[in-house]
């Protein structure tokens, strides 16, 4: 009676922190998603994307579909522990090892992501910059999905500002004026000429983007690695609580 108390005790614990895991993987992905949709969707505008964005564009959907699972799985845990219900416990079990083969497999994909978003920046890149003089200045939902990320990012063009020479914008300015978002403000006060946008230094959009990757691949490196862990202990109790149900039958 004492070794099954305790061992409902912690699955209510590990449940209890897989629950708290899922919400915050959860909230990560809606992060994500809120965060990079101006820029997926620049992405999405170019006509010669590799097919490699795709993926990119799912891993939101991934993370919140991940998050969404592991709240189920951690309220599953807690009510087969309470109700002592070999049903319960043994889905449980199924659900977390799909769940952690899964994470398995996405550790792996996070490995290699980095030398996938390089070479990303690099195939991107004329085609980014042919899309930027081609509709920046003459298509307003571009100009304004460009603007939307600059502001947001504090970023400019894809690798700086000379990215908007020959483009709509530039040739109706005279051919000497840029994006404002290319200055910086405390520098220049006027107009973003090509002398304030050179001074300011601004740096490119998808750098920043990658730079945000790279920031949070440790952050949710090591969220996935506390979750494994719960997730493998889980797994362990539920299944000693499982067979000492079945004694008792």
């Amino acid at each position: 009676m004492c070794c099954s108390g305790f061992l409902k005790m912690m699955m209510f614990i590990f449940n209890g922190c897989i629950f708290l895991a899922g919400a915050a993987v959860l909230g990560v992905g809606v992060w994500v998603k809120v965060d990079s949709a101006s820029l997926l969707g620049l992405l999405g505008s170019l006509e010669d994307a590799p097919a490699g964005l795709a993926q990119l564009a799912n891993v939101s959907y991934l993370l919140m579909t991940v998050g969404a699972v592991l709240l189920v799985i951690g309220f599953l845990g807690c009510c087969g522990a309470v109700k002592e219900s070999r049903c319960m416990l043994l889905t449980f079990f199924i659900i977390v090892l799909i769940i952690f083969v899964a994470e398995v497999a996405g550790a792996v994909v996070m490995l290699v992501f980095q030398d996938l978003a390089n070479e990303l920046l690099v195939d991107l890149e004329d085609e980014v910059r042919k899309a930027i003089r081609k509709d920046y200045g003459k298509s307003d939902s571009v100009t304004s999905l460009w603007n939307a990320t600059m502001d947001e990012f504090k970023c400019c063009g894809y690798r700086n500002y000379t990215d908007f020479i020959n483009s709509t914008f530039y040739i109706d300015h005279g051919g000497n004026y840029y994006p404002t978002a290319c200055c910086n403000a405390t520098i220049t006060m006027g107009p973003c000429s090509d002398s304030a946008a050179s001074s300011s230094m601004i740096d490119g959009c998808f750098e920043k983007l990658l730079q945000l990757i790279e920031d949070n691949a440790v952050i949710i490196a090591a969220v996935a690695l506390a979750i494994a862990a719960l997730e493998i202990a889980a797994m362990v109790v539920s299944m000693v609580l499982y067979k000492q149900i079945g004694s008792k039958a």
